[in-house]
């Protein structure tokens, strides 16, 4: 005997859930939700790289002293101006020293205060989470300001200190720099690494301690491994800022005479466009831009390459 089943109503059709909702294709999903970024990407990203490496192709030409100026293409000859130019490259040096030093000494800092966060042992977490990541709250132009004060003869209150030890001289103008470039961005560097602590497995702790592994010991072998991805991404972070530098030292040229117009090659780029010559700062843009995708790619390579070795 069989039985048959009845077909469903269409009200049950209509309530059934995976009935009503419209199939989507697996593709088309994937675009709509790249969309909104595919968009912004190429409006605020790619056509700005493309508009500055045309406009860096372009020189300006006059027929005769007084002359109508008319933009004609140029070929490279704005990027020979650029591998002549000795004030560029000079910045370029003086940001690479900047970083050899300063990105380890922050970073460092920044992996001491997340592994202090992440310590059994630390009492008082919430404050000290929040006072090292306040100093990054503060924006980039009043901290320059701040530290500059400190550190001018005139206008410091630690007055004894700062009438003996130039530290807005030529010597030390780049250092004192990079004070200030630390104290804002350790608490940025520290909540990233202090959040790939947060992912580790706790059952990798409890076994560590089961063989008898301190707290140093945990660190050393087990947190700071797991970490280094992250480490890895601040570094990159912190390369491409290096190079960039702008706000800090533009600041700092109203405490020092030692800071120039082409003390950072973001200063030459924009000293460079208030000529005006747009062509040149668009050339000087795109060597820069070219050496920061080097030096970052190069490094995450090179840390690849050390981690598989």
């Amino acid at each position: 005997m069989t039985t048959t089943v009845p077909a469903p109503t269409r009200a049950a059709r209509a309530s059934d859930p995976q009935r009503r909702r419209p199939r989507v294709p697996f593709k088309s999903a994937i675009l709509i939700l790249l969309a909104p970024f595919a968009v912004l990407f190429a409006l605020f990203y790619v056509l700005p790289i493309g508009f500055a490496i045309v406009q860096s192709l372009l020189v300006v030409r006059r027929e005769g002293t007084f002359g109508k100026a008319e933009l004609v293409f140029g070929g490279f000859a704005q990027y020979a101006q650029v591998f002549q130019n000795e004030a560029f490259w000079s910045s370029m040096l003086r940001m690479l020293a900047f970083g050899v030093v300063q990105v380890p000494v922050m970073l460092g800092l920044a992996l001491i205060f997340a592994l202090l966060l992440d310590s059994p042992l630390l009492k008082g977490k919430r404050f000290f989470r929040l006072a090292f990541f306040v100093p990054y709250a503060v924006p980039g132009v009043i901290a320059a300001i701040m530290w500059g004060s400190l550190f001018s003869p005139n206008l410091s209150p630690f007055t004894a200190l700062t009438q003996n030890v130039d530290f807005l001289g030529a010597d030390l103008v780049l250092w004192s720099i990079a004070n200030v470039v630390t104290w804002v961005y350790v608490g940025y560097n520290m909540l990233i690494i202090y959040s790939s602590l947060l992912s580790i497995p706790s059952e990798i702790y409890e076994a560590a301690r089961l063989d008898g592994a301190g707290q140093f010991r945990i660190a050393w072998s087990i947190k700071i491994p797991l970490v280094r991805p992250a480490i890895v991404m601040t570094a990159i972070f912190s390369i491409i800022g290096t190079l960039q530098l702008l706000a800090e030292p533009q600041v700092f040229r109203s405490f020092s005479s030692a800071v120039t117009s082409t003390f950072t090659p973001n200063m030459t780029v924009y000293a460079t466009a208030s000529i005006p010559n747009a062509n040149l700062a668009a050339a000087f843009s795109v060597v820069l831009a070219v050496t920061t995708f080097v030096l970052s790619f190069g490094f995450m390579k090179w840390m690849q390459k050390k981690g598989n070795a």
